[in-house]
């Protein structure tokens, strides 16, 4: 007899409802219980995700770092931000995926992606874009 059982009788509460005790093969009993399996959110998803950003002030980068630290990948685009603003983003940033387990990489004269631990990025834009004018 459980303990909680014992407790329940001793206070005068009884419970409604019964434990069910099931046999296996090999003759051990075992109790069921009431498993509750963990699910996702509601409106949750596997599917991985990039957020697009184009900062005009330091303090955006916040919301950049937030998405970071939440698995997605960030591309930023700092045509809008003057360059020694978008200097300190990149370092912050920097600092950012190195916390995670992350890269940083340019892709373009002023566009920069950001990605979490587990993320693949293949080819490379640098050189490409050196040689090819368009």
């Amino acid at each position: 007899m459980a303990l909680g059982s014992k407790l329940s009788r001793f206070f005068g509460i009884e419970d409604d409802y019964e434990e069910s005790v099931d046999e296996n093969q090999d003759g051990i009993n075992y109790q069921k219980q009431n498993v509750v399996p963990f699910r996702e959110k509601k409106g949750g998803s596997s599917e991985k995700k990039i957020a697009l950003f184009e900062p005009r002030i330091y303090s955006d980068v916040k919301a950049i770092a937030t998405k970071l630290l939440h698995d997605q990948a960030v591309v930023i685009n700092f045509q809008r931000m003057d360059d020694a603003q978008a200097h300190r983003v990149v370092d912050f940033l920097t600092g950012t995926v190195f916390a995670i387990g992350g890269e940083i990489q340019r892709i373009g004269d002023q566009i920069f992606l950001c990605t979490p631990h587990g993320y693949v990025v293949e080819g490379d834009l640098e050189d490409k874009l050196d040689h090819d004018n368009f």
